[in-house]
């Protein structure tokens, strides 16, 4: 019996509002996480590891920082002649051509090309969650349901369920209930943005939705389409039991890093199993000079330490000069922190410049100093800031 056909569409064109000073110039699939990796490289592993060949990236915002990092898909296995990996950028020239103003809206704009790829299985992900999943067990399951689209859910906060869409889950795991962000969730069971659709009768109802709501709008896929589908009882659950967060805020993304700092991370990301895998940079080996003190903190290659790192993530070029102190914080590619100076539960992007004496963050919300900014010897920024500030700016 031969495999089914299946497509994973990775939706990679969100503006990532809510990561701030973080895509203010690059795309959110293309943010740094753990040192070494960036975020679209979960789902491009999970592909991957789930034997799937047929991938495709629908991107929008700063498309130039994730084509550079995708290059042709190559740490993937996805660099061939048939299939492989295919970019989607926003078109124009037929009906369905303009920019995207949501995921549903984005999935109908590239309706025709889903089409006649007639695939069996559509699987559409989000790239801002750090997790691992067999997406081939999931289509699988999906395609001897009877159901028009699966939903993968997970077990969230209950004061942050708001955040996602929210399902009640009834016998045989089917949905009996969807809710797109509501304000008062029902259950703490929510959608964690991988869903398996049928292709056909999918795509056939955005068309009816598109009719129906008019200058509305298709919006995102919780807005029209998944509460159609779970009305009509054609929508079925799929637990993930594992580890999985979301990163699309800032505290979100300094969370995760925090993690993955213990003895037993939730993810071995080394696991030959099921390696992440990334577009490898050239850098020499990390750099720990005498006097420096380093305690539950991933290091990243071409990083020289000379100062007090705890609990923090220090990516590809960063240097700890003697004498500075860098505590709970994550730390992009590139960033200085000169002597004398002490970061405190920060993020920092690529190439900031942290001057000598300078307290940057400190007990309380996260800090977060935006792409080579520079913070002036002996100045403070303030703990929760933003650097620059975007208001200022405005």
């Amino acid at each position: 019996m031969a495999l089914p056909r299946i497509l994973v569409l990775v939706l990679a064109g969100g503006a990532g509002g809510r990561l701030e000073l973080l895509t203010e110039q690059r795309a959110k699939p293309a943010v740094p996480f753990a040192g070494v990796y960036r975020l679209i490289d979960f789902p491009l592993s999970n592909c991957q590891h789930s034997q799937i060949a047929d991938v495709w990236v629908s991107v929008q915002f700063h498309p130039t920082s994730l084509s550079d990092h995708l290059a042709n898909g190559r740490p993937w296995d996805l660099d061939r002649t048939t299939g492989g990996l295919m970019m989607l950028p926003p078109f124009q020239g037929t009906d369905r051509g303009g920019w995207h103003t949501g995921t549903a809206d984005s999935l109908w704009r590239q309706a025709d090309l889903i089409r006649e790829f007639g695939a069996d299985a559509l699987v559409v992900v989000s790239s801002d969650a750090v997790y691992k999943l067999d997406y081939r067990e999931v289509a699988e399951a999906h395609l001897g349901s009877g159901a028009e689209v699966t939903m993968v859910t997970t077990e969230v906060a209950a004061d942050d369920a708001s955040r996602y869409g929210i399902v009640r889950v009834g016998e045989g795991n089917r949905v009996e209930d969807y809710a797109y962000k509501p304000d008062e969730p029902a259950t703490t069971t929510a959608t964690n943005e991988v869903f398996v659709f049928s292709p056909r009768p999918t795509l056939e109802r955005l068309d009816a939705l598109g009719e129906e709501v008019g200058e509305e709008g298709l919006e995102d896929l919780g807005t029209h389409l998944l509460p159609a589908q779970t009305r009509d009882g054609l929508a079925r659950a799929y637990p993930l039991d594992g580890y999985w967060r979301d990163v699309g805020t800032v505290p979100a993304y300094w969370q995760a890093h925090r993690d993955f700092l213990g003895e037993h991370p939730p993810i071995d990301l080394d696991d030959p199993a099921w390696a992440l895998h990334t577009r490898g940079g050239r850098h020499s080996s990390a750099r720990l000079l005498r006097s420096a003190v380093v305690e539950e903190s991933l290091v990243s290659g071409g990083t020289r330490v000379g100062g007090n790192v705890r609990g923090s993530v220090l990516s590809p070029g960063v240097v700890v000069e003697e004498g500075a102190t860098v505590v709970d914080s994550v730390l992009l590619p590139g960033v200085r922190v000169r002597s004398g100076s002490t970061v405190t539960r920060a993020v920092l992007d690529d190439l900031v410049e942290v001057g000598k004496g300078a307290v940057v963050g400190g007990n309380g919300e996260i800090t977060l100093v935006g792409r080579r900014a520079r913070v002036d010897d002996g100045a403070e920024v303030a703990p929760g800031a933003r650097l620059p500030d975007p208001e200022k700016e405005d």
